[in-house]
């Protein structure tokens, strides 16, 4: 087992205590204030009784859906920190850093795939959402490191979305395929997907997948999953069209382009 990931195991521990009131509380606030963290959409700060309560916090005010069947949503409240189109299967962590596309998703591709990636701070909205309607067929787990994936990281770690831990999401959307894959971070107890309680994350270093006969029917802007703290999503489709930039800030259910 890797350090980071018994690091992650710690934190995941101590995030997941229920101290007493007043204390819990006192955390709670202090994170708040670090972080900067607008719960304008969430229940009130006295309300959570441990900081992964906190980190883990569902919206109390839905977000209006584009309807339209061809827009594509933001699955997360994210920074935009590399887009694009792969070349010869190989895709950006940052600039100037590659990676394999086909190790990331774990099989051979015929064609090169657009992509997008979302990074999720300690501050932002945990959960992650279908960015379309989606018909899951399988789910494949990779286990590995937990390296963190801000910035400094991922300008010095090579193969840093490889190396570790994740989960990638296979379903079919319209006529193509789509892969939404969640990366494990430092500090990430867990990822978690709602519509199947059997997949656990950081479990150790075995490979495995999860096939569904009937596939998974999950619509746009309907709640996947979350992270039990903050780190990235990787979204790869055949076609897209994208209508934000690198950098960008984006908020769950913004429309970022079209995908037909």
């Amino acid at each position: 087992m890797f350090y980071s990931n018994r690091i992650s195991r710690l934190f995941g521990r101590f995030a997941s205590h229920q101290f007493c009131t007043p204390i819990q509380h006192f955390i709670n606030r202090v994170y708040v204030k670090i972080f900067k963290i607008d719960l304008e959409e969430f229940a009130p700060i006295s309300s959570y009784s441990s900081l992964n309560a906190l980190f883990t916090r569902s919206l109390q005010k839905p977000r209006a859906i584009d309807t339209n069947p061809n827009a594509l949503i933001a699955p997360t409240d994210s920074l935009i920190t590399q887009m694009g189109k792969t070349e010869q299967k190989t895709a950006l962590q940052i600039k100037g850093m590659s990676y394999s596309i086909e190790e990331l998703l774990g099989q051979k591709l015929d064609k090169d795939l657009h992509y997008i990636n979302f990074y999720l701070s300690p501050r932002d909205y945990h959960r992650f959402h279908a960015p379309c309607d989606m018909e899951i067929q399988e789910v494949r787990y990779f286990g590995g490191e937990l390296l963190a994936v801000n910035m400094p990281s991922l300008n010095k770690n090579h193969d840093l979305f490889v190396r570790n831990e994740r989960v990638v999401v296979v379903a079919k959307t319209q006529n193509q395929w789509l892969y939404f894959v969640a990366v494990g971070a430092l500090n990430v107890g867990s990822i978690v997907l709602h519509f199947d309680s059997k997949i656990h994350t950081n479990a150790g270093m075995q490979n495995i997948t999860y096939d569904y006969r009937t596939p998974v029917i999950i619509r746009k802007g309907e709640e996947l999953g979350m992270f039990q703290m903050g780190s990235t999503v990787v979204l790869a489709m055949e076609q897209a069209e994208f209508n934000i930039q690198m950098g960008d800030k984006v908020r769950y259910a913004q429309n970022i382009g079209t995908y037909s």
